[in-house]
């Protein structure tokens, strides 16, 4: 089953319309959607939450119709926002006995066990933590009630990077499961990278580019020449060029320059950026 089916899903405000998004996301995997800040991202997620109203499209989740079955989809889908939302006056220990009674599915040796791995203090005040504590704390929640589908909104702001790792090792984990999903926004691409299997950009509100990973890696690559040289090959196979005084850089097609031509790998943040430059012009 997948996970999430959404189809050309809009929602419009005074001066930015979030413009027809359509993917689809299949169980087991983990989507990673990547965006400049006021790309459209945390408005997708409350979309696919039922949070606001939107002016078209629609969201499956998990084969449910998000806007008549949401209170029941809420059970089996995990969020964690950019604002954690908890109390401030509570400590973990207290978070812990509300949501037993607030998740017919809770599992307080789950709950337990992360907080345990997270390095969550048990009986200091949520207002207290850091950052990057409430961050983790928020993930515990999400984690720990039988969700399905996990909606993470920049949920590794903020976290150092051995944390962030440990995260993603979670994250990794939860996925094992062919039954579990996970979206993860983030501006932390090379986190993206490193674990999901699809890719989605999206640039000034629209869908500029969604592609498994590992696909996305294996037909673009980045050669090093000379402008003659890069003026030579078929211009149709160049997404982008650089020229120096030094030489020249251009992210290629790899199947459309000739073979022998020395490619080197591109990352997946360098193809947004460039992405999203041409987008712009």
């Amino acid at each position: 089953m997948n996970a999430l089916e959404i189809k050309d899903l809009t929602k419009k405000y005074d001066g930015f319309t979030l413009d027809s998004l359509s993917f689809t996301l299949p169980g087991g995997c983990i989507l990673g959607l990547v965006g400049e800040n006021g790309a459209g991202k945390s408005t997708a997620i409350m979309l696919i939450l039922d949070m606001i109203k939107r002016d078209g499209g629609s969201v499956k989740i998990l084969g449910r119709d998000n806007s008549k079955e949401i209170r029941l989809i809420k059970e089996d889908v995990g969020t964690v926002f950019d604002e954690v939302g908890i109390p401030e006056c509570l400590n973990a220990r207290q978070i812990g006995k509300i949501m037993r009674g607030t998740f017919k599915n809770w599992n307080a040796d789950a709950f337990n066990d992360l907080l345990k791995r997270l390095s969550i203090p048990l009986d200091k005040a949520f207002g207290k933590f850091s950052r990057g504590t409430k961050m983790k704390l928020g993930l515990a929640v999400a984690m720990s009630h039988g969700a399905k589908l996990l909606l993470l909104d920049e949920a590794t702001s903020g976290l150092d990077p051995l944390v962030r790792d440990e995260v993603l090792d979670i994250l990794n984990d939860f996925t094992r499961d062919e039954n579990h999903s996970v979206l993860l926004s983030s501006h932390i691409v090379s986190d993206l990278e490193k674990i999901c299997d699809y890719i989605a950009f999206l640039h000034k509100g629209k869908l500029i580019l969604f592609e498994e990973k590992d696909v996305l890696l294996s037909e673009y690559g980045i050669i090093h020449c000379t402008e003659q040289r890069l003026s030579e090959l078929d211009q149709n196979a160049i997404k982008h060029k650089k020229i120096t005084p030094y030489g020249a850089e251009a992210i290629v097609k790899r199947d459309a320059v000739p073979r022998g031509t020395e490619i080197s790998p591109v990352s997946i943040e360098e193809l947004f950026v460039q992405t999203a430059k041409e987008e712009t012009v």
